[in-house]
Parts: C-alpha cells; sequence; structure tokens
C-alpha cells in the first residue's frame, strides 16, 4: 500500500527544523567571527583589562564585571516586585482591578528600549541626582561601601539604570509567574483551606511550592532580558570602563561596548572580532546563569518533596 504523507505533522516538524537551523546560524556566525580574538588573547580576553584598538589590545574583565553588578541590581528590584505583584493579581486582587491592573502591566513591553533611556536620562536622572542618591549616601554609604555616592553631581549611576531595568523586565517575570499561579488546581487550594491553614499559608505552603518551575521561567527571562538589554543601558549607565566601586557609581555593561563600537569598527577585522567575541562571552555568562538558576529551583523541589 502506498504510504501517504502525515501533511500537519510534516508541517510542524518543518516549522521546528527551520527554527533551529536559525538559532544555530547565529550562533554559528557568532562563534566563528570571534575565533580570531580567542586565538590571540587566549584567557586575557576574559581577565584583561585594557581595550586599545591602537595596540591591539582586548581585555573585557571591566565589562564583564558591569555587566554582571547591573543584572544583579537589576533583578535584586524587579523579583521581588514582580512576584509579589503577580501573588497579589493571582490570588488577591478583585476580578475588576486584575483587568485594569493587568493590562497596564503588559503595555510595559510595547515601549521599546529607547522610550525607557529617555525616560530614564531626561526624568528619573533629575530624580536620582537630587533625592535617591543623596539619601542612600547619607544613610546607608558611611556604613556600607557599596551605597557610596562617589559623584554627588551625577544621577547616572548603576542604580538608575538598574531600575529602569527592572521596569523593562517587570511585564516578563509578573504575567509568568501569575500565569503559574493560576495553572494550580483550585482542588490544591481549597483542600488546604479545609484543613485550616489560612490564605497566606495556603499560598505559601501551597500554591508557591507547585507554581515554582513558572516562577522560575520568569526569572529566567528576565533575567536574560536584562542582561541582553542595550539602548536603554548605554544611555544611562555611565560608560566608565572601569569597576564600579558603588551601585552609585557607573560601570560599562558588555552589551553597550558592542552597542558604542560596532558602528565604528565593524569594517576592521580584528576589532570585530573583539567585539564579536564580547557576544560569545555574554552569551556563555547567561547559559551558566540560567543554569544555575535551573539547578537551584530543581534542589527546591527536591527539599520540597
Amino acid at each position: 500500500m502506498r504510504q501517504t504523507i502525515d501533511i500537519p505533522r510534516f508541517f510542524f516538524l518543518s516549522s521546528a527544523v527551520i527554527s533551529a537551523l536559525i538559532v544555530i546560524l547565529v550562533f554559528g556566525f557568532i562563534f566563528f567571527t570571534a575565533v580570531p580574538v580567542f586565538e590571540k588573547e587566549g584567557v586575557g580576553f576574559l581577565t584583561g583589562t585594557t581595550w586599545n584598538y591602537e595596540t591591539h589590545e582586548y581585555g573585557i574583565l571591566y565589562y564583564i564585571v558591569g555587566t554582571l553588578v547591573l543584572t544583579v541590581v537589576a533583578m535584586a528590584i524587579a523579583c521581588p516586585l514582580g512576584v509579589l505583584t503577580a501573588i497579589f493579581l493571582a490570588e488577591w486582587a478583585p476580578v475588576w482591578l486584575e483587568r485594569i491592573m493587568r493590562p497596564l502591566i503588559e503595555l510595559l513591553v510595547g515601549i521599546p528600549s529607547v522610550v525607557y533611556g529617555i525616560f530614564g536620562f531626561f526624568v528619573l536622572e533629575r530624580v536620582f541626582r537630587y533625592h535617591v542618591d543623596p539619601f542612600i549616601d547619607a544613610t546607608l554609604g558611611s556604613v556600607i561601601p557599596i551605597f557610596r555616592d562617589p559623584d554627588p553631581s551625577s544621577g547616572i549611576s548603576i542604580l538608575l539604570a538598574a531600575t529602569v531595568l527592572a521596569i523593562m523586565v517587570l511585564p516578563t517575570i509578573t504575567i509568568l509567574v501569575q500565569e503559574a499561579m493560576l495553572s494550580v488546581p483550585r482542588e490544591y487550594r481549597e483542600g488546604s483551606l479545609a484543613l485550616g491553614a489560612t490564605k497566606w499559608e495556603t499560598i505559601k505552603k501551597v500554591v508557591i511550592p507547585v507554581a515554582v518551575p513558572g516562577l522560575l521561567t520568569g526569572i529566567v527571562l528576565g533575567f536574560m532580558r536584562a542582561m541582553g538589554e542595550t539602548m536603554a543601558v548605554a544611555m544611562i549607565v555611565g560608560n566608565s570602563a572601569r569597576i564600579p566601586s558603588s551601585i552609585l557609581d557607573s560601570g560599562y555593561p558588555m552589551t553597550s561596548k558592542i552597542l558604542n563600537d560596532i558602528g565604528y569598527w565593524v569594517s576592521n577585522d580584528e576589532a570585530r572580532s573583539a567585539l564579536f567575541g564580547i557576544a560569545v562571552v555574554l552569551f556563555c555568562v547567561e547559559i551558566v546563569f540560567v543554569a544555575l538558576i535551573r539547578y537551584a529551583g530543581d534542589r527546591l523541589r527536591m527539599d520540597k518533596r
């Protein structure tokens, strides 16, 4: 008998293969272009602190540190705010209020990053310079060095950039965590309440543990968005190639370095390879952190059992 082609299966398989090929093509091109700088610099590409096109020296330690510090501060702001907002929308908010708040939060996704950068530079910079930074410096800076303000005359800082980043990743974390909590069967909540648990105890001991996979997905995607953001960060982080002395100091993330230099040096093979090398390192750092977050989530679920 003549075997017929399963059209739906062929269609979906083709779509999956094309998607995989696109990913492989993009990453393959980036890695292939970056090979020369890794062959030339070796480990010094990661540990070096000098980036000079004229002397052909390429070290990105300052940019790695700037990226990590900025991302950690941004996630320290966005994660608690996003998770708590999701808990409120999923468990406590009346239906009419949830229908108002959720579209407003989702609207933040559609705002271009350059608009966030403009808002941070022209609005939040003044607020941070005259109010937020002096308050943090006066209350915490005298005790904890990472809260000291090295340049009181400017509001441009890692904290400002991290705040804008937190606003940008807030919808991703909030919506995914809320959906994960709403997917928990109602019977779980009713069973917990029937055994005498309070509303908060039910959320803490039943709903959140069951929703951990979705919660981690939201955090992972928010983390990758924060680490990979470029335009808004470049406008308000200061772009100073040094290790930040505090969160009120300026920094220079890897994405900003690529954005600022690629237009001028893309025609130079060696410089282009160095800039693509930054992209490879950024990609690898994201993979490592995502793996760590996933590992922590798996251990957490095993401990709950």
